[in-house]
C-alpha cells in the first residue's frame, strides 16, 4: 500500500493501492483516523457572491469560481483543502475532464488529491452552468 501524508497530518492520508492505476488529481481512498468535524459542502456553481455568472461558456472560468466558491466555505467552517476528503464533479461534457484537472492542479495546494468521482449530466440548475463540485471535509479534532 503507498501512502501519501497531507499537511493536516497523520489524522487524513491518502492511500493508492498498487494494483491499481494512478488517478490523475485524485487517491482511490483517503482514510480518516481520528475523530473530527465531518463537513458536507454543497454543491457549488460558478456564481459570485453577488449571485452572477463567471464565465458565461468558458469551462475553465466556471471551474475556478467552482473552487473559489469551494474554498470560501472551507474557510467559513474553519476547515482548509488539506481536511478535503472527496470531491464530486458533474460536468456537462465529461470530454472536458482535462480542464477541470488543470483547474484544480492550479487552485488546490500541492499533495492534496482527494477521492474523487466525476459524473457527466445532461444539464446542472441553470442552462448556463457548464460544472457543479461538492465537498466532504473532515476537520480533525483540535484543528
Amino acid at each position: 500500500m503507498s501512502e501519501q501524508q497531507q499537511p493536516a497530518g497523520d489524522a487524513i492520508r491518502q492511500i493508492n493501492a498498487p494494483d491499481l492505476a494512478p488517478g490523475p488529481g485524485y487517491s482511490h481512498v483517503v482514510s480518516v483516523d481520528v475523530p473530527g468535524r465531518l463537513l458536507v459542502l454543497s454543491g457549488q456553481i460558478a456564481l459570485d457572491a453577488a449571485g452572477n455568472l463567471v464565465g458565461p461558456g468558458d469551462l475553465a472560468a466556471q471551474t475556478r469560481q467552482v473552487f473559489t466558491n469551494l474554498q470560501a466555505a472551507l474557510a467559513a467552517a474553519g476547515a482548509r483543502w488539506e481536511h478535503v476528503i472527496r470531491l464530486g464533479y458533474f460536468l456537462r461534457d465529461a470530454g472536458q475532464a482535462g480542464v477541470v484537472r488543470a483547474v484544480r492542479t492550479e487552485m488546490l495546494p500541492d499533495g492534496v488529491d482527494p477521492a474523487a468521482s466525476l459524473i457527466q449530466v445532461s444539464g446542472l440548475v441553470r442552462d448556463d452552468l457548464l460544472i457543479e463540485v461538492e465537498a466532504l471535509a473532515v476537520v480533525p479534532t483540535g484543528h
